[in-house]
């Protein structure tokens, strides 16, 4: 091969080789957001399952509540007990949501 022929193809190289680079940057530059966006996505679906289960709690509660015979005396102690327990784990869960 002559000099020109091979100067052509170390061009034709140089030229594929810095369009690999530039594609390889834009696809790593995709990977971090797309982990960026699954840690976001994690995140969320974590809260949101743990203030389902506060919630499912806080149903539990209720009816626990509402079975109880009202007449007692006793058992109306208990149930204003268990309201502000509730309300105090609904703070508790609206400060760690934070």
């Amino acid at each position: 091969m002559d000099q020109e022929a091979l100067k052509a193809n170390l061009s034709g190289l140089e030229r594929k080789i810095q369009i690999l680079l530039n594609e390889h940057k834009s696809l790593k530059d995709e990977i971090r957001t797309i982990k960026l966006e699954n840690h976001e996505l994690r995140t969320d679906l974590r809260k949101r399952d743990e203030q389902l289960t506060s919630f499912k709690n806080q149903i539990k509660i209720t009816k626990i509540v509402d079975y109880i015979n009202p007449e007692d005396e006793g058992i109306s102690e208990l149930k204003r007990k268990v309201d502000e327990y509730i309300r105090e784990i609904d703070k508790c869960i609206a400060h760690v949501s934070r």
